[in-house]
């Protein structure tokens, strides 16, 4: 059953159905970014994602490799419980993912972010900020050429952004070579 909801974003959640969420520290873009009334969504996410690959300013506490690798931890923790995941990446400012949810997709992001965002301040001692952005971003897959195109955009990012000569060269993406990949942390019971 799909559901949808709107707060400033559109949001269909639909459980076992393949889904690219994206979602990002906040502050990291300006306040007067304005779109064309003739700009559709996937050409505003387009746009709003290459200001984040981009940033020079604003926080990036995800390049930090203690709280990109607690970041990626907590996204993998949770595969298989919440979510099967396909793909992911963890960039300086902002998180892709590609999952197939086994809970509303509400549960899913607010469990994600809010341990997150509380470790992630907890490591960079502060207090009382947000961390994430209130809203992520959503879209349902719509066939398995689109899925395949998502899976390729998000590994790609990094080597997009000049941050990896090729995607298996990042660390925090799912195609950092299992091997080379850190065990997963023993989160607290709360973590999922």
């Amino acid at each position: 059953m799909t559901s949808f909801h709107l707060r400033r974003l559109p949001h269909y959640d639909c459980i076992n159905h393949p889904t690219f969420l994206t979602w990002r520290l906040a502050g990291t873009l300006p306040q007067s970014r304005i779109f064309s009334p003739a700009t559709t969504s996937g050409e505003a996410f387009l746009a709003m994602d290459r200001l984040l690959d981009n940033a020079r300013t604003g926080p990036m506490y995800l390049r930090q490799p203690d709280i990109g690798n607690m970041v990626v931890d907590a996204i993998r923790y949770r595969d298989s419980a919440a979510y099967q995941l396909h793909k992911y990446v963890v960039m300086a400012n902002h998180v892709h993912l590609l999952v197939t949810p086994h809970e509303p997709l509400s549960k899913l992001t607010q469990s994600l972010k809010r341990f997150t965002a509380r470790e992630g301040n907890r490591m960079l001692g502060l207090t009382g900020q947000p961390f994430w952005q209130d809203e992520s971003y959503d879209r349902l897959v719509r066939n398995e050429g689109e899925f395949q195109r998502i899976a390729f955009y998000i590994e790609m990012n990094p080597v997009r952004a000049g941050l990896a000569a090729t995607p298996e060269a990042f660390p925090w993406s799912s195609a950092w070579p299992m091997n080379n990949r850190p065990q997963i942390a023993n989160l607290p019971h709360n973590a999922a």
